[in-house]
């Protein structure tokens, strides 16, 4: 498993023994959660909509990419879908190597990369009671480029 979508909680621990080598000294990993707040307006919780066919292929080159790159021995990522609560993980990255530099710099590259390239959208759901589809500056060039998703803002 290099990239994969989950429509239910993200297992941590479970992430990172896959990544697990002894040849490894390093291991980072960065968790995404979700937040009570974005510019100026107050998250009550959020949704996310991916487009997975596209979302795992892609994201596998991104993974593929950052281990040529960096010379990381492993790394995976894995981004949740469907609606998300307060506090919950909305994506997991986990990078090991023989040392920490690259380890960081691999897993910064693959959380980058997911947020631009891959069509997954999101929702924040307001405690005003309303509701928008944020950061989606992606999403008309992803549905350009499929031509198979259409995505209502």
């Amino acid at each position: 498993m290099k990239f994969s979508v989950s429509d239910t909680p993200i297992d941590v621990t479970a992430a990172k023994k896959a990544v697990a080598d002894n040849g490894c000294g390093a291991l980072v990993v960065f968790e995404g959660w979700i937040r009570d707040h974005n510019e100026g307006q107050e998250v009550e919780r959020l949704e996310y909509e991916v487009y997975r066919p596209v979302a795992e292929k892609e994201g596998a080159r991104i993974i593929d990419e950052a281990i040529e790159r960096f010379g990381v021995s492993h790394a995976l990522c894995i981004h949740r879908e469907g609606l998300l609560e307060l506090g919950d993980i909305a994506v997991v990255v986990c990078v090991s190597s023989a040392h920490r530099g690259e380890a960081f710099d691999a897993c910064r590259y693959i959380i980058d990369q997911t947020k631009t390239r891959l069509p997954i959208w999101k929702k924040e759901h307001y405690v005003s009671g309303v509701s928008e589809w944020v950061n989606c500056e992606h999403c008309a060039a992803a549905v350009h480029a499929t031509g198979e998703h259409e995505h209502e803002h």
